[in-house]
């Protein structure tokens, strides 16, 4: 595992996306509760951002049809998306949060 810095946990709002890249990649980063979560910032259905979306109930919806994803796994709990988005491990050390492009969790 190649864990790299995000972001800190004093930039994330409760239950509001922030995008970062991390190696190249787009992740969406989200504090939801005493956790934080990192999932790819591309919904599989329409390649919009899902850092411009809603998070609720350990869900991330994309804004543009409403597809919601599970913050755990990446899988879709709605149509119209079909496909999982990936999601990536997460290391808090301190008040830094890094995240590791290179493994993803769940069955993506």
């Amino acid at each position: 595992m190649t864990f790299q810095r995000a972001c800190s946990l004093a930039e994330l709002a409760p239950d509001t996306p922030l995008r970062v890249e991390v190696d190249g990649t787009d992740v969406a980063v989200v504090r939801h509760g005493e956790e934080v979560f990192a999932i790819e910032d591309e919904c599989s259905h329409a390649a919009v951002a899902l850092s411009e979306g809603d998070v609720e109930d350990c869900t991330i919806e994309c804004w543009l049809h409403g597809s919601r994803f599970d913050l755990r796994s990446g899988k879709p709990t709605g149509l119209p998306a079909t496909e999982p988005v990936p999601v990536f491990a997460v290391r808090i050390d301190g008040d830094d949060v890094l995240i590791d492009p290179d493994t993803t969790l769940g069955d993506n």
